[in-house]
């Protein structure tokens, strides 16, 4: 744990307030200080909840430290029972509270509620938010599951839904398209979880033939444990883009025993990729970061099915750092597992991508840097949970990763119309493009590292007849190059061999 400016992943107790907020029928009661309830503004302000996160806080105080906090927080089980009156109760301490090592979980068991109590371990100060989501889900399976279902194999192919949560990145929407792409390929669903489950649903968990996987940093380790304890096999392909979409729905016919049928082809990414203005994106230099999930699935669309060039593949959530590792064999580049956003910043300078694809966080560095950026993975900002349906995955959501990468780049035509009209007092530098940020900036906010290298006036010339959107990088890598070659002065002959070197 360190002070940090900006985090990637809250501490686990979040995570497992994801996965409460996601159900049913539960409550959360979480032994913590003052100051710790700050997460309730995730779920309310930033995914615009209209009612709190079921979590209650004992929110001792400091004087409460020199007396009994246990009894409070048995007060606080006892209110939180008599009051919401739920079906399950999950008990755990945040990152403040587990220093004075009260064990809400032996606390609970001795208050003696008549409905099940789920301890959960989350040590804060070694573990984060995605593995709390995974650990608190694995717990409530395991915990709640009935070992001894049989199922009924005579009828059509079932299925469970595992991963989504609350606070995840268009989960509602992925859910509802891959639950109509299962509908229509004949695969019933027997529940999906944790959103929208409650502690009966656990418990017929296992009346499913297989398991769909769609977001292995909450969902994976109960998989595989529902691999073990009832034979339910479970979906390696996250079905992110038109390749992955139909590789899952393979897999998922292979596991249903299903006869395979004429595919449900809805996404025009193919078509509006090599479209005559789409091939101008061709070979755009993109730097990816997010959770692995995401990253991954978003290197593949990218390289394969719009055409970019991967520069950079990251990933914050370390547990699936051999993931990452593997993804960027393929695409011949290092990968980066931090979860320091200034390590990414740095890295995102010097691979000077013209195209950023990540999270909020990435959102900042990209407009700091000057390049146009997509979101694709949480942490997001509210603007991230759009009122439209917006999936990310299955055959619409191609659709929409195709307009909202594409969205902030110009195409080919528009750059061509605004070095026309380079000196319209529209169209000039000094305008900017307005659908990226609104306000070009000013010559003098623009901050120049120093350098030894001058520039000659004809060179500065022709620097400005290259895209606003690609100078800066123009710019550098002329200096860079002359650097390199011990020149003093940059002419027009350097400009464009600094071009030629570094486009090879």
């Amino acid at each position: 744990m360190k002070l940090t400016v900006w985090t990637y992943e809250g501490p686990p107790h979040v995570g497992a307030m994801r996965v409460a907020t996601a159900m049913d029928d539960v409550h959360f009661v979480l032994h913590a200080p003052q100051g710790d309830t700050y997460a309730d503004l995730l779920f309310t302000m930033i995914e615009r909840r209209a009612e709190r996160p079921p979590v209650a806080y004992t929110t001792f105080e400091a004087r409460d430290l020199g007396g009994d906090t246990a009894n409070v927080f048995k007060k606080t089980l006892n209110e939180a029972y008599e009051r919401f009156d739920p079906k399950l109760i999950l008990v755990g301490a945040s990152c403040t509270a587990e220093l004075i090592q009260d064990d809400p979980g032996g606390l609970a068991k001795r208050v003696g509620l008549p409905v099940p109590v789920v301890a959960l371990d989350l040590p804060s100060f070694s573990k984060k938010e995605h593995w709390g989501s995974s650990e608190t889900f694995y717990q409530i399976v395991r915990s709640l599951a009935d070992t001894k279902i049989k199922r009924d194999r005579s009828s059509r192919p079932r299925c469970n839904i595992l991963g989504p949560t609350a606070l995840g990145f268009r989960h509602r929407d992925d859910v509802n398209e891959i639950a109509g792409l299962l509908s229509y390929l004949g695969v019933d669903i027997n529940i999906i979880a944790p959103l929208h489950a409650n502690p009966n649903d656990i418990t017929q968990i296992g009346h499913a033939d297989f398991n769909v996987l769609l977001y292995p940093e909450t969902g994976e380790m109960a998989a595989r444990w529902l691999e073990k304890t009832f034979g339910q096999p479970y979906t390696k392909t996250i079905p992110i883009g038109v390749g992955a979409t139909r590789d899952f729905i393979a897999e998922v016919r292979k596991l249903g025993h299903l006869v395979e049928t004429e595919d449900l082809e809805q996404s025009n990414l193919p078509w509006w990729s090599n479209s005559v203005d789409s091939t101008y994106f061709t070979d755009k230099r993109v730097f990816i970061f997010g959770d692995a999930t995401h990253a991954i699935a978003a290197a593949r669309v990218a390289s394969e099915e719009i055409g970019f060039k991967v520069v950079g593949l990251g990933c914050y959530n370390r547990e699936f750092a051999r993931d990452i590792r593997e993804a960027a064999k393929k695409y011949g580049v290092e990968p980066l597992i931090t979860d320091d956003y200034l390590e990414v910043e740095e890295a995102m300078a010097k691979a000077q991508p013209e195209l950023i694809l990540g999270t909020q966080m990435e959102r900042h560095i990209a407009k700091r840097l000057g390049v146009p950026c997509a979101v694709i993975a949480a942490p997001v900002h509210v603007h991230d949970f759009p009122a439209r349906y917006s999936p990310q995955m299955g055959f619409e959501g191609a659709n929409v990763i195709f307009d909202t990468w594409i969205h902030p780049l110009l195409m080919g035509l528009e750059e061509h119309l605004l070095g026309m009209f380079r000196d319209d007092f529209e169209f000039n530098d000094e305008a900017g493009p307005s659908h990226i940020s609104g306000h070009a900036q000013s010559s003098a906010s623009v901050t120049e590292l120093p350098t030894n290298v001058g520039w000659a006036p004809e060179a500065e010339a022709e620097l400005r007849k290259v895209p606003f959107f690609v100078r800066g990088k123009a710019r550098k890598n002329a200096e860079a190059f002359a650097k390199e070659r011990q020149l003093k002065t940059i002419s027009i002959d350097t400009l464009y061999d600094a071009k030629a070197h570094y486009g090879r």
